[in-house]
């Protein structure tokens, strides 16, 4: 939809979007802002998996290395985020869904798949205030591209499925909402 000179253009605000990418990609604060401008809910899946974490008692990387033991961890994320999925898919209001599967999980539910990254070093720089390390970081991202395919046959490396790729350190938080909105315009 183009706008016409003085007029606005709204955000499409019945979309289910799916953001994914590496830690410190900015997915995060993409959700933020896109939350707060179509005025809905959006869940983390980095979150679902700390409060497993805090639920079992077990430190971030205790519950990655218990993942790395057995699928039931990650087989409990799925299902909750694909649950989710299903609910806010299926109910026509304005939802984000995020995290490192949220494009695979959300199917052809998703009105949107966005998929965002930076160079490592960008990355490193981002999280430097986390609780994780970047030795943690880069055992994590390892760790999980290998379960993806272990479990589900999912290449984490495979960017075809994503409507819309985004190199994040290419431009300001700012400037990579404003390319997220244009395209739900």
């Amino acid at each position: 939809m183009a706008a016409q000179e003085g007029s606005t253009v709204d955000i499409d605000t019945s979309l289910f979007i799916t953001v994914s990418g590496p830690p410190g990609c900015g997915a995060t604060t993409l959700c933020e802002q896109l939350a707060d401008a179509i005025g809905c809910p959006y869940v983390s899946g980095g979150e679902v998996f700390r409060e497993l974490a805090e639920d079992r008692d077990m430190s971030l990387n205790q519950l990655i290395a218990k993942a790395d033991e057995s699928d039931e961890i990650d087989r409990a994320l799925d299902q909750r985020l694909q649950q989710i999925a299903e609910k806010w898919g299926m109910s026509n209001k304005p939802f984000i869904l995020e995290s490192r599967l949220a494009g695979w999980i959300a199917g052809d539910r998703a009105d949107l798949r966005l998929w965002l990254d930076a160079p490592e070093a960008v990355r490193l720089e981002r999280i430097d205030d986390r609780i994780e390390t970047e030795a943690e970081m880069r055992v994590r991202e390892v760790s999980e591209a290998g379960r993806y395919e272990s479990y589900y046959e999912i290449d984490i490396d495979d960017r075809e499925f994503y409507d819309l790729h985004i190199n994040t350190a290419r431009w300001s938080k700012r400037a990579v909402f404003t390319l997220v909105r244009a395209a739900i315009e």
